[in-house]
């Protein structure tokens, strides 16, 4: 039986902005931006590439889950130093490309696995690029 993962949701206090950031900065395509009714909206985004999607929206929120809290969030590339520049050029504030050094986070790439770039969306959830081994 497989188990997939589809659709992750992100809180958001403006979902405008929000999907702006997403499509426009991030490269995600807009599968779907609904109203359902007067009060709820639903912008579901796919990053290139990627069997998952989220999903931003307003008028759905929990009372609980609060705009910029979700964190390590994770897209997985082949090549974090051009995933940087990319995302760079978009505007998006990116860290330094960094990797895991006796338990503390240096500098530089590190092995198979083991190369991130940190950033976070406009109202702070917190992402991670990771750079996957080449296949070959």
């Amino acid at each position: 039986m497989d188990w997939k993962l589809e659709l992750v949701p992100i809180p958001v206090a403006d979902v405008e902005r929000s999907k702006r950031f997403y499509s426009e900065q991030m490269g995600f395509a807009v599968d779907h931006d609904m109203c359902v009714g007067s009060d709820v909206r639903i912008v579901q985004l796919t990053p290139p590439g990627s069997g998952c999607s989220i999903v931003i929206g307003a008028g759905t929120d929990d009372p609980d889950v609060k705009p910029g809290s979700v964190h390590g969030l994770q897209l997985v590339v082949p090549d974090i130093t051009a995933a940087r520049a990319e995302l760079a050029e978009r505007g998006v504030t990116v860290g330094p490309v960094q990797h895991v050094e006796n338990g503390a986070m240096v500098d530089g790439p590190g092995g198979a696995w083991n190369s991130f770039v940190y950033f976070s969306d406009p109202d702070g959830n917190g992402w991670a690029l990771q750079e996957r081994p080449s296949v070959g």
